[in-house]
């Protein structure tokens, strides 16, 4: 009999699905929970989920779920022997159980390179090159992430493969409308609302554009108050804050903003750009990280983050993209951003792992 190889996928101690870790880990796990039982049957693979037990049933009777406990920081113990861990993100601190054969983790971002002191960087990096040399394989989200990793993080010997983010395809939800935002021609912002999305420049875009309204979305957190504080401090009455949406109200705004504004300072990927590329919108971005691997010649640039600048690149932008045809091409760049694709990159990828041959590749 064959025996069962067992591969254990491990979101950390997930607090929620509201933010671009979230919403990885949620269309990852519900396409690999999707190929489940093809697997079970083709590979005798069993996989398990391990998450807070109350996520524990969110992907569904095909695969297994493992709890979290802060003492797996120092040892992880499982009757079960795994032949394959994934660690899906690199804030996860929780270890792979005893004796696990072979470990992957994915890399998101090195933000830490933008938003710390020179001294914290550099404990940071140490910390994250011990890490990731102690792995079998790396998965980096961009070719801009993979390029940090090769130039921050070297010498690392340990293969990194590129696997692009897939994008959920919201045009298909049912729409509910957002309590408090009517139909009036907006622009939106949708992010987790930390610092280095910065919101700062959105304000001063909204105070050099008074006339048009603009949307900020997205999860609770202790920022949120700084930027009501913000709001409410310069009298931007243009401006609405909204959190903790559901899918079908996150729709309804990519389907009724007239373009999408996501400035950031560092980013990884940047999922909400292309979420609204899906319905067309024009989009618009900085230059920084990976936003221009991702956003293409389907998105606009801000040049700089003055609010009478800003505003000029999007009115440009807007009128640009109202020509005949834009909305579908923008849409086709989207479309390049399947987590379909994404899901069996990574089964290719868990699979060569298991043979032993983890050479480095890209896959979009």
């Amino acid at each position: 009999m064959t025996p069962t190889l067992h591969i254990g996928l491990s979101l950390g101690a997930l607090r929620h699905w509201h933010d671009g870790l979230g919403e990885f880990s949620r269309q990852l796990g519900l396409g690999l929970a999707c190929e489940a039982p093809r697997l079970a049957r083709e590979h005798h693979w069993r996989l398990h989920f391990h998450l807070p037990r109350r996520w524990h049933g969110v992907f569904g009777p095909d695969v297994g779920y493992l709890g979290t406990h802060t003492t797996q920081r120092l040892l992880h113990l499982r009757r079960t022997r795994f032949a394959l861990w994934h660690t899906l993100h690199q804030h996860i601190r929780l270890r792979a159980p005893w004796l696990t054969a072979r470990h992957i983790e994915t890399v998101h971002d090195l933000n830490f390179l933008h938003s710390k002191s020179v001294a914290k960087a550099a404990r940071y990096r140490a910390r994250l090159r011990a890490r990731l040399a102690a792995r079998d394989a790396v998965i980096a989200i961009t070719r801009h992430v993979a390029g940090d990793i090769a130039r921050e993080l070297r010498p690392l010997a340990t293969p990194v493969s590129v696997i692009h983010n897939g994008v959920a395809d919201l045009t298909s939800v049912e729409q509910r409308p957002v309590p408090g935002v009517d139909e009036v021609p907006f622009l939106l912002h949708v992010s987790r609302m930390a610092p280095s999305k910065n919101i700062v420049a959105l304000l001063a875009l909204a105070a050099a554009w008074p006339e048009q309204r603009l949307v900020l979305a997205g999860a609770s957190s202790p920022y949120t108050r700084t930027v009501r504080a913000l709001v409410a401090e310069r009298s931007l009455h243009n401006v609405s804050l909204h959190l903790d949406l559901d899918e079908g109200q996150k729709a309804w705004l990519y389907a009724h903003c007239r373009g999408f504004l996501f400035p950031s300072l560092a980013e990884g990927f940047g999922l909400p750009p292309i979420e609204a590329m899906h319905f067309g919108k024009p989009v618009f971005l900085s230059r920084l990280t990976s936003l221009p691997e991702v956003g293409g010649t389907a998105a606009h640039y801000f040049e700089n983050f003055e609010g009478a600048s800003m505003r000029a690149t999007v009115e440009a932008g807007l009128a640009a993209d109202a020509l005949p045809g834009r909305a579908a091409a923008i849409a086709g760049h989207a479309r390049g951003f399947s987590w379909q694709h994404c899901v069996q990159a990574h089964i290719a990828l868990y699979a060569q792992l298991l043979q032993g041959a983890a050479a480095p590749t890209e896959r979009r």
